[in-house]
């Protein structure tokens, strides 16, 4: 297959994705009962955001051009080891090593190995050679790179293995908004999104919000209410019942609106069913150290993104800013 062969068999899966083709919804149904965290709704959104953001023929090829990618390459076999923790999170590298023109083999999560794999077979139907570029195993050996996303403690486990081929090999991360307490009713509704959406399980969904001292938590705890509906899912359920009964017997500080528990806490990464609030003092430091710490996938709000856009990342939008279409034509 030739690059452009490639843009559009891209395009073509993204109208699918956008027709919700009954064998679509199906497999959407399917990853739900395997996984609880996948609600339709959810899985919708992420697929939805993937076909409109990353597979329109306009933004392929620009993407294409940007980096000169050709029929010239060398094809090589990239190992890509998948998270889980949203639907088809590991999209995007798929993506970049699908059009860069190397060969991969995909090693998914347990939590989430039914919609690629979907989406890969409607591929093959369209075009067979396909299979030739992508394929599926619990094993990853003979590979000459490798993509492995994971927590902190698998990546030392990642280095060990990996660490004598080219490798980009993730850790944990997380995201942050920064508030001034200006901010309209509408921008608070969209931050209710940046941390909800997914219940808080990405990398890029905010975890910690940086205030003035004297901010007013009430129209933000007003916004999140949106997301009451989800104190009926029982695995998001149980664990702020889990996080608010422990901070009850702690006698911890914190509100509620019964949907999410705001707490005092300087680390960026909070428990489902938690949000991290700190203060600030100057706004130019703490942008400062923001852009400067290696923990932080994206910040919202003020010198940020704008509110809303967390979960909605471009083609150039990489994984703790590793250009990996870079990376794999340098092999």
């Amino acid at each position: 297959m030739n690059v452009q062969q490639r843009v559009e068999i891209l395009v073509q899966l993204g109208a699918y994705i956008s027709a919700q083709d009954p064998q679509w919804e199906d497999a959407k149904r399917r990853a739900e009962q395997f996984n609880h965290w996948f609600t339709p709704a959810f899985t919708s959104m992420a697929a939805n955001s993937i076909a409109t953001a990353f597979l329109q023929k306009e933004k392929l090829e620009q993407w294409v051009a940007h980096y000169h990618v050709d029929d010239n390459l060398q094809p090589k076999t990239v190992g890509i080891i998948m998270a889980g923790n949203i639907p088809l999170v590991g999209f995007h590298d798929f993506l970049c090593v699908l059009i860069s023109g190397h060969k991969q083999v995909c090693k998914l999560s347990s939590k989430d190995d039914i919609l690629l794999k979907h989406l890969v077979e409607k591929m093959i139907e369209w075009n067979p050679s396909i299979a030739n570029h992508v394929r599926f195993d619990t094993m990853l050996k003979d590979c000459d790179a490798y993509i492995a996303t994971g927590s902190n403690n698998s990546a030392r486990y990642f280095d060990y293995y990996f660490g004598r081929y080219p490798s980009v090999i993730r850790r944990n991360r997380t995201s942050v908004a920064v508030l001034t307490g200006n901010e309209t009713t509408e921008q608070l509704s969209l931050l209710a999104d940046d941390v909800m959406t997914y219940f808080g399980l990405g990398c890029r969904n905010v975890t910690q919000i940086y205030t003035p001292a004297d901010y007013d938590f009430v129209p933000l705890l007003a916004a999140l209410k949106k997301y009451s509906w989800m104190f009926d899912h029982h695995k998001y359920r149980n664990n702020y019942d889990y996080q608010l009964a422990i901070y009850l017997m702690n006698n911890k500080y914190y509100m509620t609106n019964d949907c999410i528990v705001l707490v005092e806490n300087s680390n960026p990464f909070s428990p489902i069913g938690t949000l991290h609030y700190s203060f600030y003092e100057n706004l130019s430091e703490l942008t400062a150290q923001l852009k400067t710490n290696d923990q932080i996938q994206a910040i919202v709000g003020a010198n940020g993104l704008a509110f809303g856009q967390a979960q909605q990342p471009s083609l150039m939008d990489y994984a703790d800013g590793v250009d990996v279409m870079e990376f794999l034509l340098g092999l």
